[in-house]
């Protein structure tokens, strides 16, 4: 994958299309941007079900212990 990107880079720069490597440019930033904030929300989400596993066990015990 990565090696069918840089001939298309490679391509552009050869041909003097400056405006379309640039448009190319810009859309590769965009989705490693995108890809980034998938991988944050992925981990935002996977941190808030770890602490709501712990937040319930901690909620059971102290139910037991009351009990």
């Amino acid at each position: 994958m990565i090696k069918f990107f840089r001939k298309i880079r490679q391509n552009l720069l050869m041909e003097n299309k400056t405006g379309k490597y640039f448009k190319y440019a810009i859309g590769e930033i965009i989705l490693v941007v995108i890809g980034i904030l998938i991988a944050l929300q992925i981990n935002n989400w996977n941190n808030n079900r770890i602490e709501h596993k712990i937040e319930t066990n901690i909620l059971s015990e102290i139910l037991v212990n009351l009990e």
